[in-house]
């Protein structure tokens, strides 16, 4: 609870000036999108109204949230987890997540600027280190901010949405492949995504970016089925 503790003191000090309710609701967002609560683990509302320093009510207001986002489940006896991922619900994701991210991608394709594709290109570069050194936590937070930032591209907020909250529903499986497997066998098309983002070849963006998931999701569900 220590490690909730730490990471959620420092995402609500950067949302201050937000709700309290919506800053707990980003904590949460960002502690299970990334791995930090492990799938299937129970945690109780009152430790989490204990490790982030707010009242029931807006701990209970973004749990409802979470819930309703499908990245969380109660437990009974006021205790929430985050799912466990069966292979149907990979297999479920990667259609969703070809289907979405593929057209945001396209989408994004056609209103880079040259600036752009070099700012996702050092986010690239990051990421890079991070397999490099093992970093698992960082691989996470620049794999998402690399695709975060592409997308941002789309103009399709309605479809960033949708994209968002597959994320948040797999993200934390995603941590456990990390750790099972290492950075170092984790697919990376990010390249081949840059290299057609460079030629303006919006086809080939939205099919590099189904080689990256699918890869990414064909392990998650490797992993999941030997676990």
């Amino acid at each position: 609870m220590d490690l909730i503790k730490n990471k959620a003191s420092a995402a609500v000090t950067q949302t201050e000036k937000r709700p309290a309710h919506e800053q707990v609701y980003q904590t949460l967002k960002s502690q299970i999108m990334f791995g930090d609560l492990v799938p299937g683990q129970p945690v109780t509302i009152q430790g989490l109204t204990d490790s982030l320093g707010v009242g029931m009510t807006p701990v209970r207001e973004a749990i409802r949230r979470l819930i309703s986002d499908g990245a969380l489940i109660f437990q009974g006896n006021r205790r929430v987890s985050v799912p466990l991922l069966t292979a149907t619900d990979v297999e479920q994701m990667i259609f969703a997540r070809n289907a979405v991210e593929s057209e945001l991608s396209r989408r994004a394709a056609v209103n880079m600027t040259t600036a752009d594709i070099d700012q996702l290109e050092k986010i690239d570069e990051q990421l890079d280190r991070t397999i490099a050194d093992g970093d698992v936590g960082g691989y996470l937070r620049l794999n998402h901010a690399f695709h975060e930032k592409l997308y941002d591209h789309a103009g399709a907020p309605i479809l960033k949405d949708l994209a968002e909250r597959l994320w948040l529903r797999f993200g934390p499986s995603l941590r456990v492949v990390c750790g099972r497997f290492g950075t170092q066998s984790l697919p990376d098309r990010h390249k081949d995504i840059i290299d057609a983002l460079r030629a303006s070849d919006a086809e080939k963006v939205a099919k590099a970016t189904t080689q990256d998931i699918e890869q990414g999701m064909e392990l998650m569900a490797e992993a999941l089925a030997t676990g």
